[in-house]
């Protein structure tokens, strides 16, 4: 049996030609391009080192920036400018950006810096946020719905939790999920009226015909309470030290 195996493969051998080499060939590009991603999103990644403190003013970004830079409470602190200085923890460093909170100067600084944007932090005066739900809510929907940001994870970071009439970060939450909700809507409207742009067009957040959730979003978005005057910002720390 074994000599005729011999003489049929001897009479009939496996020519080159014979061989079937697309599943090969597709094999092999699969994995070139998986690998390809992989490398392009590592570099894309890297390449995002800044943590950038924003939301409206007066709500305690300066004085939080000092803290984790300077280790210093400043009493007064209105930024009209950018500040800029190395957060570290350990062996690890990251850029931390304060945007200021006025108008006129925040959409611009913020420009400058979100491609470089690896963590958002928005910062909310509890206090005040009741109040003041409608900017809030409107200078979050345009940092959220930025193409820029999509890689980025936020923190919603409820401040001033020192005063006695601080509102609790999931009362925030609900708040702004509302009113966040009405923003979505009001933009819809006027997207809609103005005809689509499809290069500048802003992305629409959340499920459409569904109440605006934070869970429905692509960001990670996580929220904590914080205290710069007392110093209780540990939160903040461990989640900048996990993205370090």
């Amino acid at each position: 049996m074994d000599k005729l195996n011999e003489n049929t493969r001897e009479k009939h051998p496996v020519k080159l030609g014979d061989i079937n080499f697309t599943p090969i060939v597709i094999a092999l590009l699969l994995g070139f391009i998986i690998v390809a991603i992989f490398v392009i999103l590592r570099r894309r990644s890297a390449g995002r080192r800044d943590f950038l403190l924003t939301g409206l003013s007066e709500a305690g970004k300066s004085a939080i920036f000092m803290q984790l830079v300077h280790d210093k409470f400043p009493e007064t602190f209105t930024s009209i400018k950018e500040n800029v200085g190395e957060y570290r923890s350990g062996n690890s460093s990251g850029r931390l950006v304060d945007i200021p909170g006025h108008y006129r100067v925040r959409d611009k600084c913020f420009e400058i810096y979100k491609r470089n944007a690896k963590g958002i932090i928005f910062v909310v005066d509890s206090v005040t946020v009741q109040k003041d739900i409608r900017d809030v809510a409107d200078t979050l929907y345009t940092i959220l719905a930025d193409s820029a940001t999509q890689p980025c994870s936020v923190l919603i970071l409820c401040n001033k939790q020192d005063l006695t009439t601080a509102k609790s970060s999931q009362v925030i939450k609900t708040l702004l999920e509302k009113e966040l909700h009405t923003v979505r809507d009001t933009r819809s409207r006027k997207l809609q009226s103005v005809g689509d742009d499809e290069v500048n067009k802003p992305i629409i957040l959340g499920k459409p015909g569904r109440d605006f959730e934070f869970a429905h979003i692509s960001q990670n978005v996580q929220f904590f309470e914080s205290s710069a005057k007392d110093n209780q910002l540990n939160n903040l720390t461990d989640w900048i030290d996990r993205m370090l």
